[in-house]
């Protein structure tokens, strides 16, 4: 009987295979048969000692890589809201919250007011810096109207900017999804790409042939995204935009209702300590012209007045009238408590403020920013169906609104608590596990 026997690799669950270590035994082996025994037996102790080491490196590494193992990277979705107001930055707030409790490292992009307000929301997640399109109104609804009309080249050289961009940051970053709010140029066919739009019709006060033309327009640059999500009712007799969400032709991108986008939670019952909250947002110099008128007229308002101006990120304050509070900005959670307190809101008639309001059950005079069509539409729609009453900034007498607005019939809205949404997110998760195991992608 020869005196070398291989050993096999022990202490191993399951066994390691070391082909190398098979061959040298098998070549001892062959030696073996040639050599003295006492020769024999010193080469065995030398193997039987090299086992023992290779079995305790093996066992170190298995409870090391225990360890060291890392859970995969999250997959990355860009959020992207448009710079023309507030509003498209706050309804983004609940897109953000599903898809990080879904698992997803959000990246937020943008610049400005939106993005401070959303730093403000989202301190921990991260940020890059994006140009927005920079809208600027004039001081009257013509003028308004005319540099709007002056800006379209702008708006449509920055459309290509931020396709370009979208492709760097692609390369960079390979996220699983875009989802671009009002941002028509933020679509990749190398990831999903979602816009969000409230506004298929384009309303303008150039005659309905213009209109037309613009919703042709409009769904050209909506057809290379992967859907479209429209943050109302898909029901028509519940819309909270009207015709702007439900024209009578629809795009051929794949359409989303998703329901209305509120940042703020359920409501609840609380005491009515303030008479009247003012809400101001959207672009300059209007902002600033409402923001003169209702302060000059607020003086000699008897009631207890809270006046929320717009600006986060701003410091200083102008001087209050007797009785009015001056803030230039709060969290969702300090905004949705003082509305609750609120018996009546002033505000603008921006589709995210509508939906806002609607969310918690408020009463509400809108007064829409002159020149702007959709606002000036919304705001007859819902007075129509008694969801707010209605106000023109060129001849506004807070008296007057005060009164309307008490005798108003005033009929609350429906609100989904966020079905439609809730199956959208999941519908979208599902598409992007199914398609990174297509891929093979992490």
């Amino acid at each position: 009987m020869p005196l070398l026997v291989p050993h096999p690799q022990r202490l191993l669950d399951p066994p390691i295979r070391f082909p190398e270590l098979q061959e040298a035994n098998s070549i001892l082996i062959t030696i073996n048969k040639k050599i003295t025994p006492d020769v024999g037996f010193f080469i065995v102790l030398l193997l039987i000692n090299l086992n023992y080491f290779i079995d305790k490196i093996i066992c170190c590494r298995a409870q090391m890589s225990k360890f060291n193992s890392f859970p995969p990277p999250k997959p990355k979705i860009l959020v992207a809201p448009l710079d023309w107001g507030l509003g498209h930055a706050t309804r983004c707030i609940p897109i953000i919250r599903n898809l990080k409790s879904l698992g997803y490292e959000v990246i937020i992009a943008g610049e400005g007011a939106q993005r401070r307000l959303l730093e403000q929301e989202f301190p921990l997640d991260r940020f890059v810096e994006l140009r927005g399109y920079r809208v600027r109104y004039g001081k009257n609804r013509w003028l308004t109207i005319m540099k709007i009309s002056l800006q379209i080249p702008k708006i449509l050289i920055q459309i290509n900017r931020e396709n370009r961009w979208l492709k760097q940051f692609v390369r960079q970053e390979a996220p699983a999804a875009v989802i671009a709010d009002n941002r028509y140029g933020l679509h990749n066919p190398q990831l999903r790409s979602i816009l969000i739009t409230h506004q298929l019709s384009i309303r303008t006060p150039l005659g309905k042939l213009v209109s037309l033309l613009l919703r042709h327009l409009n769904y050209r640059f909506i057809r290379p995204f992967d859907a479209c999500w429209v943050p109302d009712y898909p029901q028509v007799f519940h819309s909270l935009a009207g015709t702007l969400s439900h024209p009578a032709k629809l795009p051929e991108t794949t359409l989303r209702y998703i329901g209305p986008l509120s940042r703020f939670e359920a409501p609840h019952r609380v005491a009515h300590d303030i008479d009247l909250l003012v809400l101001l947002s959207g672009a300059e110099p209007q902002r600033t012209v409402l923001e003169k008128i209702l302060l000059g007229q607020l003086a000699s308002h008897p009631g207890r007045v809270f006046f929320l101006r717009g600006l986060p990120g701003e410091g200083a304050l102008p001087e209050a009238p007797p009785g009015v509070t001056l803030c230039n900005h709060l969290d969702s959670a300090g905004l949705q408590e003082l509305i609750c307190r609120s018996r009546l809101v002033i505000s603008r008639s921006g589709y995210s403020t509508v939906m806002d309001l609607v969310r918690l059950g408020c009463k509400s005079i809108l007064i829409p920013t002159p020149g702007q069509s959709e606002q000036e539409y919304l705001s007859s729609y819902l007075f129509g169906k008694k969801i707010a009453y209605q106000a023109k900034q060129e001849s506004f007498s807070l008296s007057r609104a005060l009164a309307g607005a008490e005798a108003f019939p005033y009929a609350m809205a429906p609100w989904d608590h966020q079905v439609l949404l809730t199956a959208a997110m999941e519908e979208l998760d599902l598409e992007l596990r199914q398609g990174a195991a297509g891929t093979g992608r992490k």
